[in-house]
């Protein structure tokens, strides 16, 4: 590869200056996207984060829920604390976190931001404040790509189905009014570039609407939610629809934490309830009930041997642009109703857990082979059971599920503090390959849990305070057939990284990867495919520096290599150098990156996580030989008007045309830009 000059040009700018780490969070959010091959348009963890900061968290108050929504300590972190502060009382000020039992100095300067020590607040003056003392704020985004795709240059076609039919533009608005976490209320509206706004098919203005009210602590009822909404049970073997992490580098994160309702206001139109639930809590009962329906995309075709109509295929891209996809708009009613019982105690919690779908039209499951065991009909009902107990430093989890055919799937773990600078994490999986669920995510190798058996043990170590090790290693397999797997296959994954940080202001971690799996393997053309091994190996090391109050840099090292039975092999790299100016004493911040990425194939493509403007992030994909360029200014007017310009550039070596199909762009360059405007008031 024709890269060294560049590599050590980046290696030694940031080795002279020293250097930065992305978070855990950005670090989980990459892993996700490469599992999922697509970018989540999920921001309510960015929305919740912000609001936290504006709305520190009282930790004299703060319950298991409250503290789960941080999703920045583990299951143990939270039940020490709760402990501490049972037996010792209220905490004085931020400095005892130090003394809790599993806390080390890491995790206190992760939460800093976000929470604060202070007395209690009377419950009849919280309800007052509820409706008066709130943050409203009003958002409006506009993304657009200069270089026009070829989708949009085809309106004169013979077939109509060859163009999007609207505006390259893409639009989003959302209003919203929160006060803490007690009360939420908000209205959005997105449409997407190549979607018709106020005229053709979309005359109502935006192509996805959404509306919720969220309220939380009244009286009884804890939760209660209307319109838009979450549902999070067990360990999301029948239902999890808020962001969860698979596999990453914070390895002790394996246990699914969430609220079992939490308000939908983001811009993904998929994978949420429309509706209402309600959290009712009395003593150590708490039940939850929710009843929803919705209008699915989703492609149906006309059986002519039954005379009947079926789904085929359910559509999550939430794209209405051309003539077939707007077709498939809300093909499919849904209506979904299900709970959870609870009984908790100081140190145990067993539920009950129970979902139903329902369609108007049936499911017909596909006609290749690995589709054998997937939905079919008109029904989908699941139940489980989940658990937790805590012991000492050990804690102990799982959810056994059933679907409506019998088929068990069931997830067990433990996590241990074997020692204040030691911490390990287990777990098993057994899921049936018969199993089926939707809207689930559980940790798993597969996307969703279906057809895998698997065991994995992480290990985190902090021999110094500067010095942390993290370390997994997960052993699966899969008793059935697979999409590009013609047989039983298996799989390993090993990760090791090393966090050094010596002071506030230097942080590096060098992090190593090694996966491999089965998949088919035919180099003869033969009519069935054997199954061989592949291996993707990766090795990144990031650095992190803070220059002073106002300056910061950060740079990334990454290679890539993936081999097919060696006969396909592929290597990649990608490095990068940020700048990042943000001072308080100044209204301007400013971000700005410069990247070059060198890739044979799509097996050894490198996701990189991006700064963005406020609630939003962009982790793409790099494929193929180039550089990519990006700026963010902010400019605040006032206290209550924020300004957001970002300009991203990607430009290709030696290629004549971006992207495929109707996204293809003539030309070796793709910019977007992106503007933003927060008013609050």
């Amino acid at each position: 590869m024709r890269c060294y000059l560049i590599i050590s040009l980046f290696l030694v700018s940031s080795l002279a200056l020293a250097q930065s780490v992305a978070t855990n969070s950005e670090q989980q959010l990459e892993n996700q996207t490469e599992v999922n091959e697509v970018e989540t348009e999920d921001d309510s963890y960015s929305q919740v984060l912000s609001e936290f900061r504006k709305y520190p968290l009282n930790l004299n108050t703060a319950s298991e829920d409250e503290l789960k929504e941080l999703h920045l300590l583990s299951t143990l972190q939270i039940q020490n604390l709760i402990r501490y502060r049972k037996i010792l009382g209220l905490f004085l000020n931020i400095y005892e976190l130090q003394a809790i039992p599993t806390w080390d100095v890491g995790t206190i300067q992760k939460i800093l931001p976000y929470v604060t020590v202070k007395q209690s607040v009377n419950f009849v003056q919280q309800i007052g404040k509820r409706f008066r003392n709130g943050n409203r704020t009003l958002l409006a985004r506009i993304t657009y790509v200069p270089e026009k795709a070829k989708g949009f240059n085809n309106k004169n076609s013979d077939s109509s189905a060859s163009f999007y039919s609207g505006g390259r533009e893409k639009l989003l608005v959302r209003y919203k009014y929160h006060y803490k976490n007690l009360l939420q209320y908000g209205l959005l509206g997105e449409k997407d570039a190549g979607e018709q706004f106020f005229k053709g098919n979309q005359k109502q203005g935006f192509d996805f609407y959404s509306i919720h009210l969220f309220a939380r602590n009244l009286g009884v009822i804890k939760t209660l939610a209307l319109g838009d909404f979450t549902v999070n049970l067990g360990q999301g073997l029948i239902q999890w629809q808020s962001l969860a992490f698979k596999k990453s580098a914070d390895v002790l994160n394996i246990k699914r934490q969430a609220v079992i309702l939490n308000p939908y206001n983001s811009s993904g139109e998929n994978n949420f309830h429309r509706g209402i639930g309600a959290t009712f809590q009395k003593n150590k009962w708490e039940a939850t009930f929710f009843i929803s329906y919705r209008k699915l995309d989703a492609n149906i075709i006309l059986d002519t041997t039954l005379g009947k109509n079926f789904v085929t295929f359910f559509l999550t891209s939430g794209y209405h642009r051309t003539v077939s996809e707007i077709a498939d708009k809300g093909a499919l009613k849904q209506w979904a109703s299900g709970g959870n019982i609870t009984y908790k105690d100081s140190k145990w919690r067993v539920s009950a857990n129970a979902i139903q779908y329902n369609f108007d039209v049936p499911v017909k499951k596909g006609n290749q082979p690995y589709q054998n065991f997937n939905i079919t009909g008109k029904n989908l009902a699941n139940v489980s059971v989940d658990y937790s107990y805590t012991w000492r430093n050990v804690h102990f989890f799982g959810e056994t599920a059933q679907d409506n055919k019998y088929h068990v799937a069931t997830v067990n773990g433990l996590l241990v503090s074997i020692d204040p600078k030691a911490d390990l994490a287990l777990l098993y999986r057994n899921i049936s390959k018969k199993y089926q669920s939707l809207n689930a995510n559980a940790f798993t190798e597969n996307v969703f849990p279906e057809n895998e058996k698997g065991l994995y043990a992480g290990f985190a170590l902090r021999p110094t305070p500067a010095i942390r090790i993290d370390a997994y290693t997960d052993l699966f397999s899969f008793p059935f057939l697979k999409f590009r797997v013609d047989a039983p296959s298996s799989g390993k994954d090993y990760l090791i990284q090393l966090l050094y940080k010596p002071n506030k202001q230097v942080e590096i971690y060098t992090r190593y990867r090694n996966e491999s799996k089965q998949e088919n393997y035919n180099s003869d053309n033969m009519v069935t495919s054997a199954i061989s091994f592949t291996s993707r190996q990766s090795w990144r090391t990031q650095f992190f520096y803070q220059l002073d109050l106002n300056f910061s840099l950060r740079s990334r090292f990454e290679t890539v290599r993936y081999n097919k039975k060696d006969l396909q092999k592929e290597q990649g790299f990608l490095t990068f150098f940020d700048l990042i100016y943000n001072s308080f004493s100044s209204p301007f911040s400013i971000t700005t990156r410069l990247q070059y990425f060198e890739n044979e194939g799509y097996n050894s493509r490198i996701y990189a996580y991006e700064n963005d403007v406020l609630y939003s992030f962009s982790i793409p994909a790099f494929v193929d030989k180039g550089w990519r360029t990006y700026f963010i200014v902010q400019y605040n007017f006032t206290k209550k008007l924020q300004a957001w310009l970002r300009v991203a550039q990607t430009t290709y070596r030696d290629k004549l045309l971006i992207g495929s199909g109707l996204d293809e762009i003539k030309g070796n360059r793709r910019t977007e830009i992106k503007t933003q405007i927060l008013y609050s008031f």
